[in-house]
């Protein structure tokens, strides 16, 4: 086994979903501006509608490529077996996505003000399946990836600058989303080929693939029932202005989640390696190291985006998105239950094969989402929207963390977990007050967001510091040792 770094690995996976982040970043203020609340609207609609039939298309194969592949990948002979069956069941699952995404159009006229937009969107079906992300993740390989997320995500956001320039444009920006995220996987199925050379056959171990795959898709699509149908619900209770509005809290809530989801997604194939060889020990510690980051990381960033949430909404949209200041303040405490809730289950439930309870948590949060959002939405619109989607993480976190309580119990219930959670908590009491002094003295939101950014970081890290908060100290030792090579 290549014994790659996990911390490298984590800094290129981040990098790259900071390179991800930067593209909405740099790009959502210009087009939110030009698109208008309507116009956002139609393309967070149509994205979000496509995005079931990318999920077909997927049909869950991804994790358990990565679960599965992780204990092959010293065996070339056995990975390339595993890997090709896997590859051909996706292209008849993107066969299949294709065929229901046009019956669907052409059964239902409300799309037709959507059609084109939908139709650009799907492109990134038949991308996202060539991409074969799950071969480089097996791998522990960043380093290609990374690369190329730079030099596609500079390329469309020059073509956005050039070419959107009317409220009528929101069919050529998402083409250029389209490009930024999936237009490279074409070069990433070639360059797979470094690892295994990919091709389609028709002798697949159904009886062994199947079962779990579908277990992990139906896992999947509840899991895309409660992400996808706040958007949907919305759009059909309320109207395009609400979707809008709503879109760029849940934007800002997205790109801090995958600020702190990037450090996860690295250990899932490293985890998986470990319980599959029964290495418990060595398992137990990785994951009680990426609980201990995650806490300390998580509760600052959802405190601190709660009390900047007024200034980052002028800076990623403008003054006329002002009304999503509430659901970004109410949907940012979602961040802390998402990410334990995707430990539980990634980390833990699926490396121990457990992806039937995955399922049914999955299933129950899904169908609670939906009743309270259609409970709430008449009253409170895309305020409520916000509001399940916490109640929502929050009740996965519980019955995840619930199924695994036997594996998880030693490694979370102890004095470090709650040192940790004493001391960050101690930590974000300063950040609140950091952030709340400078909305006091300081009017220009750029300077507001740039200075309690800087300022509750480091007062943050000092609280840690004084408090010998092992994470912190830990990671400043890392930091010595790197400077001194």
């Amino acid at each position: 086994m290549n014994n790659k770094s996990i911390k490298i690995n984590a800094f290129l996976n981040g990098l790259r979903s900071v390179l991800n982040l930067i593209f909405p970043l740099i790009t959502f203020p210009y087009v939110s501006r030009i698109l208008s609340v309507n116009g956002i609207g139609i393309y967070n609609f149509s994205s979000t509608f496509v995005g079931y039939f990318v999920l077909i298309a997927g049909l869950g194969i991804n994790t358990y490529a990565v679960r599965e592949g992780a204990k092959y990948r010293d065996n070339s002979k056995q990975i390339a077996t595993f890997s090709n069956q896997l590859f051909s069941i996706n292209i008849i699952s993107t066969i299949l996505a294709y065929v229901l995404l046009f019956v669907t159009i052409f059964a239902f006229p409300k799309l037709n003000n959507y059609i084109s937009c939908i139709l650009v969107f799907s492109i990134q079906i038949f991308f996202t399946t060539i991409g074969t992300e799950w071969i480089y993740t097996i791998y522990e390989d960043y380093t290609y990836i990374t690369i190329r997320s730079i030099l596609f995500k500079i390329f469309s956001i020059l073509l956005l600058f050039l070419f959107v320039k009317r409220q009528s444009d929101y069919l050529i920006y998402a083409g250029i989303t389209v490009l930024a995220s999936v237009g490279s996987n074409l070069l990433n199925f070639i360059h797979a080929r470094s690892f295994i050379s990919l091709k389609l056959t028709t002798k697949i171990d159904w009886k062994r693939h199947l079962k779990p795959i579908l277990i992990i898709f139906s896992s999947a699509i509840a899991v895309n029932i409660y992400v996808y149908s706040d958007n949907t619900i919305l759009g059909i209770m309320k109207d395009e202005y609400a979707v809008g509005i709503y879109s760029i809290a849940v934007k800002i809530y997205t790109i801090a989640q995958s600020l702190l989801t990037a450090i996860l997604t690295v250990t899932i194939p490293r985890l998986a390696f470990l319980y599959g060889k029964k290495l418990i020990e060595e398992y137990n510690y990785l994951l009680h190291r990426v609980i201990d980051t995650l806490l300390i990381l998580a509760l600052p960033a959802s405190t601190g985006l709660i009390m900047l949430s007024k200034p980052i909404v002028m800076l990623i949209a403008s003054r006329k998105y002002m009304n999503s200041v509430s659901s970004l303040s109410i949907i940012a405490f979602a961040i802390i239950f998402s990410i334990f809730s995707w430990i539980f289950s990634d980390c833990v439930l699926i490396p121990a094969k457990r992806e039937s309870l995955v399922f049914h948590c999955t299933l129950i949060t899904a169908v609670f989402n939906v009743v309270v959002n259609i409970i709430l939405i008449p009253f409170f619109s895309y305020n409520a929207t916000a509001l399940c989607t916490v109640l929502s993480e929050l009740l996965s976190m519980i019955l995840n963390g619930y199924f695994c309580r036997d594996i998880i119990g030693p490694v979370i219930f102890n004095s470090s977990t709650l040192k940790n959670i004493f001391d960050s908590a101690i930590g974000c009491c300063f950040i609140v007050f950091v952030c709340f002094v400078t909305n006091i003295f300081i009017i220009n939101y750029i300077f507001k967001i740039a200075i309690s950014v800087i300022m509750s970081i480091l007062s943050y890290t000092l609280v840690l510091i004084l408090l010998k908060n092992k994470v912190i100290l830990s990671l400043i030792l890392g930091f010595k040792y790197k400077a001194k090579m």
